[in-house]
C-alpha cells in the first residue's frame, strides 16, 4: 500500500517567528502521523527548519539547479541540498514554468540531478485554465510527465513523486472536484503502466491546488490520490495539521 505524503510549499513566505511556532508543531504531529509530512520553506530557512524538524518531519527545497557546480550565481545544486541531509526537492512547479520559463527539458535535467544526488524529486505537472477548457488536460499533463520519466530508468522511480497541480486551482480558491482530480491521477498512473505496471502501482501521486482542511479528506480518499502538495494552507499550523490528519 502506498504511504501518503502531505507536503507544504511555503513559496516565498515565512519568517523566523513563523518558523519558531509552526515547525515544532509539525514536528510533534509527524511523530504520530501515518502519512509522511514534508515542509519546503524558502532556501534561507532550510537549515533552521531542519534543526527544529526532529527525526520524523521531512524537509525539502523548492528548487535546484541541474548542474552540480559552476558559475550560477544565486543557484543551489542538488548535491548541496543532499549534503545538508534534506530529503526532497520540488521540480517543475507551475510558477517556475510560467514565471521563469522552465521547459520540460530543463525540468527533466533537474529531476535527474536531484535523483542522482539521492534526493526525492517531487515533479509538479498541471494544465492552465485555457488548456482544460480546450480539452487538452491529459495531453498537457501526460506530456509533462513523459518528458521526465522517459529520461529516467525504472530504478530511479523510487525517488520520484508526482504532484498534479492544475494551474487554474493554485492560489485561486478554486479546487478540482474529487472526481476531476481522480480522473487525472488515474490517467497518469495508467500512462506510467506503459513502462511497468508494478512501478506505476507504486508511484505516489499527490494533488495540489487550493487544498484545505475542508476538502482534504474527500480528495485523499480517492484511490489514485496519495496525498497533497499544499500552498497557502501550509502556513497555518491548525489548517495544515488538519490536512495531514485527513491523510491518515
Amino acid at each position: 500500500m502506498r504511504k501518503k505524503i502531505v507536503a507544504g510549499n511555503w513559496k516565498m513566505n515565512g519568517s523566523m517567528e513563523l518558523l519558531n511556532t509552526l515547525v515544532p508543531a509539525l514536528a510533534e504531529e509527524a511523530k504520530q502521523s501515518q502519512a509522511e509530512i514534508l515542509v519546503c520553506p524558502p532556501a534561507l530557512y532550510l537549515g533552521d527548519v531542519q534543526r527544529k524538524a526532529g527525526d520524523h518531519l521531512l524537509v525539502g527545497a523548492q528548487n535546484c539547479h541541474e548542474a552540480q557546480s559552476g558559475a550560477f550565481t544565486g543557484e543551489i545544486a542538488a548535491g548541496m541540498l543532499a549534503e545538508m541531509q534534506l530529503s526532497h526537492v520540488l521540480v517543475g512547479h507551475s510558477e517556475r514554468r510560467a514565471i521563469y520559463g522552465e521547459t520540460d527539458q530543463l525540468i527533466a535535467a533537474k529531476t535527474q540531478a536531484a535523483i542522482a544526488s539521492g534526493l526525492v524529486a517531487v515533479l509538479c505537472v498541471g494544465e492552465t485554465l485555457d488548456e482544460r477548457e480546450s480539452g487538452r488536460t491529459l495531453d498537457v499533463v501526460l506530456g509533462q510527465v513523459n518528458a521526465v520519466v522517459s529520461q529516467l530508468g525504472l530504478a530511479d522511480w523510487s525517488r520520484l513523486v508526482i504532484a498534479y497541480e492544475p494551474v487554474w486551482a493554485i492560489g485561486t480558491g478554486k479546487t478540482a472536484t474529487a472526481d476531476q482530480a481522480q480522473d487525472v491521477h488515474k490517467a497518469i498512473r495508467n500512462a506510467l503502466a506503459d513502462y511497468g505496471q508494478d512501478y506505476a502501482d507504486a508511484m505516489r501521486i499527490l494533488y495540489g491546488g487550493s487544498v484545505k482542511a475542508a476538502n482534504a479528506e474527500e480528495l485523499f480518499t480517492c484511490p489514485d490520490i496519495d496525498g497533497g502538495l499544499v500552498g497557502g494552507a501550509s502556513l497555518n499550523a491548525d489548517e495544515f495539521i488538519s490536512i495531514c490528519r485527513a491523510a491518515n
